[in-house]
């Protein structure tokens, strides 16, 4: 079920009047009930709840139970968490991992027990990998604006990790492939949350001429860059059109709907589940696979110019 702007209000000791001024970016809301509420809004949307019931779905009707543990991108408590599941003799691990190195992984495999990987691949770990096609979010995004006539395109980039940087690949690529120029002051580091995304389109706004058409990391991302877009007294889309990806379920929320980039959750889950139930099945070591996700464009207002 999407989530109403009432789940978010609940818990938070806020109206559902405040909720729906935050997520416009109207009335005069502290930067501390802002910061809350789309807190809040990303918990209950986060995609690792989609994929988990996606997987709990999948397995569920072949006897299986799924147990879930967060760890925050966390490091140190990926690895302790990694330990209690091991402890509990689980029949196999689907990791959303934030590790850098496979130190993690050799133990979990020397045990012999199933992996399957999503999001991101960790170098080095010989295990089957399920995830977005990211490099394709970039491209898709970027040729949407490029159709709907912008010529100035910006991206605010996501943290420095394989995820951005494919999808940056991707917003390069179609420019190129366009025969647009890729412009270093257009590409702009903004992490993966709001407060980011505001300041640096701000950032962009001060260096004219200002882009005609932005590529934002995620949805939370094109969240803040909206706001900015619309304190400056432009118009979305009209001055400038935005694209985010992930397709979260309040985008549809905001006062000018947000074009965005889905990039397969469920897919994800139910995929890496089937793969993760064919090792567990299999009496010899099936091999490895990597399985990439085709993104779908979801048009709402603030690209349609």
């Amino acid at each position: 079920m999407p989530v109403t702007m009432l789940d978010i209000a609940k818990g938070l000791n806020v109206s559902v009047v405040t909720v729906s001024k935050v997520l416009r970016n109207q009335g005069k809301i502290s930067a501390a009930t802002r910061k809350r509420v789309l807190q809040r809004a990303k918990e209950l949307n986060y995609q690792t709840a989609e994929v988990a019931k996606a997987v709990a779905e999948t397995v569920r009707p072949h006897g299986y139970h799924v147990i879930i543990s967060y760890f925050e991108e966390d490091q140190d408590l990926e690895k302790n968490e990694a330990d209690a599941l091991m402890a509990r003799q689980v029949d196999g691990l689907i990791a959303a991992s934030a590790q850098s190195s496979s130190d993690l992984f050799e133990g979990i495999l020397a045990r012999k027990v199933p992996l399957v990987l999503i999001d991101r691949p960790i170098p080095g770990v010989p295990a089957s990998f399920v995830g977005a096609d990211n490099e394709a979010i970039g491209k898709l995004a970027t040729s949407h604006l490029i159709a709907r006539g912008c010529t100035r395109i910006a991206h605010l980039r996501g943290p420095k990790i394989g995820i951005a940087s494919a999808r940056m690949a991707g917003y390069r690529h179609a420019l190129q492939k366009h025969d647009l120029a890729v412009t270093s002051r257009y590409i702009v580091g903004a992490r993966y949350v709001d407060s980011s995304g505001y300041s640096a389109m701000r950032k962009l706004l001060q260096q004219p001429p200002i882009p005609d058409g932005v590529f934002c990391y995620n949805d939370p991302v094109a969240i803040g860059a909206m706001r900015a877009i619309a304190e400056a007294g432009l118009k979305i889309p009209q001055d400038i059109a935005v694209v985010g990806a992930g397709n979260v379920h309040y985008s549809d929320f905001l006062a000018v709907p947000l074009t965005t980039v889905d990039q397969g959750t469920v897919q994800i889950g139910r995929q890496a589940a089937e793969l993760l139930m064919e090792q567990i099945g299999a009496k010899r070591k099936p091999r490895i696979r990597r399985v990439l996700i085709t993104p779908t464009l979801v048009v709402r207002q603030s690209s349609q110019r």
